[in-house]
């Protein structure tokens, strides 16, 4: 039998450099629109460009709430601020807003991007509405 043969370092036994981040270029949009997702568990707000293209999000989760305190509208005031502020850095004064869903924090959001300092055009509910479709889930026994 042969000796075994000693290990060489390979590229899998290297250490890996850092991967940099590539920073995200500022673009200089004046109009988007806001698609505010308000379930009965979280709210999710989209700020998009016109074309559909993301340029900023916040959910009531990454703003920093867990749990049953993520559905409240305090939490989704905070994460429209969030979004608002970022899409502001690009320049972003003008949205049309969709919201969708049934959760409680609907108009706090929209509330909270006109204060944000956003100008809310048209607000347009865009929640999908079952033409009897699909059974509903059977209703809870707490």
């Amino acid at each position: 039998m042969a000796a075994p043969k000693a290990k060489t370092a390979t590229a899998k036994t290297a250490v890996k450099g850092k991967v940099k981040a590539r920073k995200k270029e500022k673009k200089n949009i004046a109009f988007g629109h806001a698609y505010i997702k308000s379930t009965f568990n979280n709210t999710i707000i989209s700020i998009t460009d016109p074309s559909g293209a993301v340029i900023s999000w916040a959910s009531s989760g990454q703003v920093g709430f867990k749990g049953s305190r993520k559905s409240t509208p305090f939490a989704a005031q905070l994460a429209a601020e969030s979004a608002a502020r970022k899409a502001q850095e690009h320049g972003l004064k003008k949205v049309d807003v969709f919201v969708k869903g049934p959760g409680s924090g609907r108009e706090t959001a929209i509330r909270s991007l006109q204060a944000a300092g956003l100008e809310v055009g048209a607000i347009s509910d865009v929640t999908p509405m079952a033409h009897n479709g699909c059974r509903p889930p059977k209703p809870r026994r707490v």
